[in-house]
């Protein structure tokens, strides 16, 4: 099977796929790495909102979507900044897609972003409202029995003024937890907004607020998810944890090797690619369950090239990469993104991802992804 695919230059070239699809896997309940998927929602292009409004949902296709991740056996990180959390998705849509995604999958493995977003960064003066916007998200996720990813905050950055008004947020808010949360540590190449946070651009003065947070509150924390797109730091960072507390890689340059591991240690998954890399996901990792790292390098190993060109800079536009696998893959009807965000990409973006996620064997009905590949193309007068 073939298509043309136009070049940098606009000449089309054709393409030959080659790609075999990774059958589908299940993995283990008593997996060797705990694996969450961030997942994506499905905006639903027939609502009369503008796309600069509130998120319109299609309610239907990203539950089904849930539904096809547990059904591998991964965990969800639910409205987390897959989902577009902060560039679409406001706190009230999210506290309705972990409403839904508990009742509709009350058995699965679900870790939901705990945030500050229903403030304006813009209009908060104290770390006080932090700490209640915080207790806000926090207890609205608990009452519906979710547990808590607590969230990078924007707002707290305005107003923080030394690392120990970090310390004070993350031992209040730590305190109301019903059970053991994960700490998000996410870089400002995924969000320019988070730029200074733990008070500091320096990474060995944040990492030493971090630890701090973690160690005075170790029996409240589940693990850490990193995602500052470095593998050296986050390796510093795990062999610095206290024993029972995880290391989430949000690695999504340089996730086979850290989940791998080495003599010393190595991380859990909670990754943004690992929604599009659902199949693969699962099947790598029972494979390194069964004692086959190779096996386990040989499914992730060859990923890692669409993974980097998904999350090239500027990062915090990677959803669009997320959504148009989905799109190909036929699990939703559109290319449509909550917020327009399927325009944040260049042509050639979406034609080198096609062949990208072709030699992986992750376009799991060829002809459909062919078939919609060339009605994106039709679009761009291609």
């Amino acid at each position: 099977m073939k298509i043309a695919l136009p070049d940098q230059t606009g000449r089309k070239v054709d393409y030959l796929l080659a790609g075999t699809p990774l059958p589908p896997t299940v993995l283990p309940p008593d997996p060797v790495r705990v694996v969450y998927s961030a997942a994506h929602v499905t905006a639903d292009p027939f609502a009369a909102t503008d796309p600069s409004g509130q998120a319109a949902i299609d309610w239907d296709t990203t539950l089904a979507f849930r539904r096809h991740l547990a059904s591998l056996g991964l965990g969800i990180a639910e409205a987390m900044d897959t989902a577009q959390r902060g560039m679409g998705l406001d706190w009230s849509r999210s506290l309705e897609l972990i409403r839904r995604t508990r009742a509709e999958l009350p058995d699965a493995l679900v870790a939901n972003g705990c945030g500050t977003d229903q403030l304006d960064p813009r209009d908060v003066t104290s770390v006080d409202q932090v700490i209640r916007a915080y207790l806000e998200q926090a207890e609205a996720i608990q009452a519906v029995g979710g547990r808590i990813i607590l969230m990078a905050s924007r707002a707290l950055v305005q107003v923080a003024k030394t690392p120990d008004d970090y310390i004070r947020v993350y031992r209040t808010v730590l305190a109301s937890a019903d059970a053991p949360v994960i700490l998000h540590w996410l870089g400002d190449m995924f969000d320019p907004a988070l730029k200074g946070y733990w008070g500091t651009d320096d990474f060995s003065g944040a990492l030493e607020t971090v630890l701090s947070i973690i160690g005075e509150n170790r029996s409240r924390i589940d693990g850490i998810k990193i995602s500052l797109l470095d593998k050296e730091k986050e390796i510093i960072m795990r062999r610095r944890l206290p024993a029972g507390v995880r290391m989430y890689t949000g690695d999504d340059f340089n996730y086979p090797e850290l989940i791998e591991g080495d003599a010393q240690g190595f991380s859990h998954a909670l990754l943004g690619i690992f929604d599009p890399l659902a199949i693969a996901a699962a099947q790598a990792v029972s494979r390194l369950g069964a004692g086959d790292a190779a096996g386990f390098r040989a499914i992730l190993d060859p990923t890692v090239p669409l993974a980097r060109l998904i999350f090239r800079a500027p990062t915090q536009y990677y959803k669009t990469g997320v959504v148009f696998l989905a799109w190909l893959n036929g699990f939703q009807d559109h290319f449509i993104m909550l917020n327009g965000a399927q325009a944040m990409r260049p042509l050639p973006y979406f034609t080198e991802i096609f062949r990208l996620a072709d030699g992986c064997g992750l376009l799991r009905e060829p002809e459909l992804a062919v078939h919609r590949m060339k009605s994106l193309l039709a679009v761009y007068g291609a």
